[in-house]
């Protein structure tokens, strides 16, 4: 029971004191603009999506900072 209890206050404080919670909205900002809420909600087909791909070419590559958020939870633990 230990382990829960201090497992919980550890998530609560990654997410209170860092800026994890910036960095995952910053990494699925794309989930919330135009065509990622549309075709999150059902209003897009893959059809219509493909076509958005097409249209739009290969996305930026960005980098997803899996060592920075390793160490933020290191950090914590």
């Amino acid at each position: 029971m230990d382990v829960f209890a201090r497992a919980l206050i550890i998530a609560d404080d990654i997410l209170q004191k860092s800026d994890y919670k910036k960095i995952r909205a910053d990494r699925y900002s794309s989930f919330t603009d135009s065509t990622g809420r549309a075709f999150e909600t059902g209003q897009l087909s893959l059809e219509d999506l493909r076509s958005f791909a097409i249209e739009n070419g290969e996305p930026a590559v960005r980098s997803g900072k899996q060592e920075y958020l390793e160490n933020i939870i290191n950090r914590y633990i």
